[in-house]
């Protein structure tokens, strides 16, 4: 055990030492999460709508109110005789509402009145979120005023939990965060291992009485300190900035972190090791450990929404396990009852990566 503290502590006096480490250790994270988390959003604000208004009625101009106020639209006045594509093409628009001139005798009389909507379908999920929000106006405009022909019998009652507010940064925080830190440990060990291996100093491990066993464990439990210590400040950040907070019993989220801490950590030793380069080393971390968990994690969107082909991809990918461990405990509270097959598959995930370390590390120890 001593061997295995000797070691971890020459890790961190490494990383202290070197102003460039504990930077990329430490500071880096929490610009990564506070940009990342406060960019990435899918709910839309302000888009701007041209209105052509061919009725000019009372019931016209009450509809054109209510979108006008919504935090979602902002309405562009447009003349009756120029074309709303043209305020389309020209990007001065995302969407035209075009009234017809019958618009008000018809709700009268209760005729059904269609009412345009042209939408700038160039950027897909846009569109998608502004026809549904269009189509909630018009919904509570017809509520308001009776509609044509009798309403439904049934009628949902919505009622949103875990995030009522739908706000993007309490869903994207806790996704950038597991993002963040399934990077930066790697990364540092990847490239500690690597370092290592391209400068020959590794002989001098194999040269000595140290096993494989006390090698890999000093190095990985170094930074799982430094993941641990990421943590918190990250934690940190996203309770005062993000405005999210433990829901429930905490317990599997911090087994599950450490657990995590341990599987990316022994992941980056893993590659330093297999891969004596420092630059190809960064590559294939900066692949596995962000780039697929950023796009197969579930991290901007649901896993079922990927493609069948690459789905299964998924799988394999350990930070889609503790995304959905941090989710839970930031915003739902399932606990254990919900969590504890993601904490078995980051478990697994982390027994895997740490055999073949020690393998590779033991096959070389004997080859030396």
């Amino acid at each position: 055990m001593r061997r295995i503290a000797a070691q971890a502590r020459k890790e961190l006096t490494q990383i202290v030492r070197d102003r460039r480490a504990l930077a990329l250790a430490l500071i880096f994270p929490l610009v990564q999460l506070m940009l990342m988390g406060s960019a990435i959003s899918l709910s839309v604000n302000d888009l701007p709508i041209v209105v052509q208004d061919f009725d000019d009625s009372t019931l016209s101009h009450e509809l054109v109110d209510a979108f006008r106020a919504s935090i979602t639209f902002h309405v562009i006045p447009w003349p009756v005789d120029r074309n709303p594509e043209e305020a389309l093409a020209a990007g001065r628009a995302r969407a035209a509402i075009i009234i017809p001139s019958r618009f008000a005798r018809d709700i009268v009389r209760g005729v059904d009145t269609p009412v345009q909507l042209l939408i700038d379908g160039s950027d897909s999920n846009t569109a998608q979120l502004l026809a549904g929000y269009g189509s909630e106006i018009t919904r509570g405009f017809n509520e308001t005023h009776g509609g044509a022909g009798i309403g439904p019998q049934v009628q949902a009652a919505v009622r949103l939990w875990f995030n009522p507010g739908r706000s993007s940064r309490r869903f994207y925080g806790p996704g950038i965060y597991v993002l963040v830190l399934s990077l930066f440990p790697s990364l540092l060990a990847a490239l500690s291992a690597s370092r290592e291996t391209d400068q020959k100093t590794i002989l001098q491990v194999y040269a000595s009485s140290i096993s494989a066993h006390e090698f890999l464990l000093g190095k990985i439990f170094a930074y799982v300190t430094v993941g641990i210590v990421e943590c918190l400040l990250l934690l940190a950040l996203l309770f005062l900035r993000f405005g999210v907070g433990f829901i429930g019993d905490p317990s599997a989220f911090i087994v599950a972190t450490i657990l995590y801490c341990f599987c990316v950590s022994t992941f980056g030793t893993l590659i330093g090791i297999a891969i004596p380069d420092q630059a190809s080393a960064m590559q294939v971390v900066a692949l596995f450990s962000y780039l697929l968990i950023f796009l197969l994690g579930g991290l901007i969107f649901p896993i079922a929404n990927i493609p069948a082909g690459l789905r299964w991809v998924s799988n394999l990918i350990w930070g889609r396990y503790y995304i959905e461990i941090v989710r839970d405990a930031l915003l739902r509270g399932g606990g254990w009852a919900a969590s504890w097959i993601q904490v078995s598959a980051i478990a697994v995930t982390s027994a895997v990566f740490y055999g073949m370390a020690w393998g590779r590390t033991h096959r070389m120890q004997l080859e030396a």
